[in-house]
């Protein structure tokens, strides 16, 4: 798989910067280079990367308004090159991939290509289940019938079996099986398994994307949980209640997540 990529920034050597950094990873394919936001608007819709990195801060167009001026085609994954922290939070709900701080940190680099890999080749299952849906409905539509609810089986494929967490200087190959619950803490995931805790800096909208919803619901806003580690509920007061894990470990439940505690007691 060749990720077709446009590096968008108004300063010249950062982008040079950006080209070596690139150049050790083969499946990226860098098809052009951008110095303004409107630049990059015309080149992304006429070229259609599955890529962009984009610089937030430029005179004129910033980042987030190029994102905003290519919301009409389907956009591509984007990544936010930025010297100000500060922008981290708007970049995430611009919908990036990530963010990376100048100047660029290698390991960071390469954790957000695997992020990317992975959101591509998600977005490509789906489009081919999409297209083999039109032709069955097409030539054989008796066979529709038989096909999963909402591309079931399809979506079992996309989402994640193992999470490599780099953590305490090392990298934890993570079975998602094991992953009893995650929660939110500031910039980081803490993600606990049966044994072991781990920290994993991404968002909990981030994280959601690579975990099978059958299996991984958020029971608070700061909580994702492994509902086939849950082995009791307990009720509280006040519409809210308690799951209990199977290490033991006890979860609240708050109200405005009370309808994936339901699925427990039919």
């Amino acid at each position: 798989m060749t990720i077709r990529t446009i590096l968008v920034d108004d300063e010249k050597l950062a982008i040079q910067g950006l080209q070596l950094r690139l150049a050790k990873f083969p499946d990226v394919e860098i098809i052009d280079t951008c110095s303004n936001g409107r630049e990059a608007i015309r080149k992304i819709k006429t070229e259609k990367p599955d890529l962009v990195f984009l610089d937030i801060q430029m005179p004129g167009f910033d980042g987030f308004s190029v994102v905003k001026g290519v919301m009409e085609i389907e956009p591509p994954l984007f990544v936010f090159v930025t010297a100000y922290q500060e922008h981290a939070v708007r970049a995430f709900e611009a919908n990036a991939v990530n963010y990376l701080m100048k100047p660029v940190d290698e390991d960071r680099l390469a954790d957000t290509l695997d992020r990317v890999r992975t959101r591509l080749v998600e977005k490509r299952s789906a489009e081919e289940a999409e297209k083999l849906k039109t032709v069955l409905a097409e030539v054989a539509p008796d066979a529709m019938d038989s096909l999963p609810e909402d591309g079931d089986a399809a979506a079992a494929g996309r989402f994640e079996k193992l999470i490599n967490i780099k953590d305490r200087g090392q990298i934890f190959r993570v079975d998602v099986d094991s992953i009893e619950y995650v929660e939110a803490a500031g910039d980081y995931m803490c993600i606990y398994t049966g044994d072991n805790s781990y920290i994993l800096r991404e968002t909990m909208k981030d994280l959601e994307r690579r975990l099978d919803p059958r299996a991984f619901q958020r029971v608070h806003r700061s909580t994702i949980v492994n509902l086939d580690k849950v082995r009791q509920v307990k009720p509280h007061t006040n519409g809210e209640c308690f799951l209990v894990l199977e290490s033991s470990a006890q979860l609240k439940v708050s109200r405005s997540y009370r309808d994936v505690v339901a699925r427990f007691v039919h």
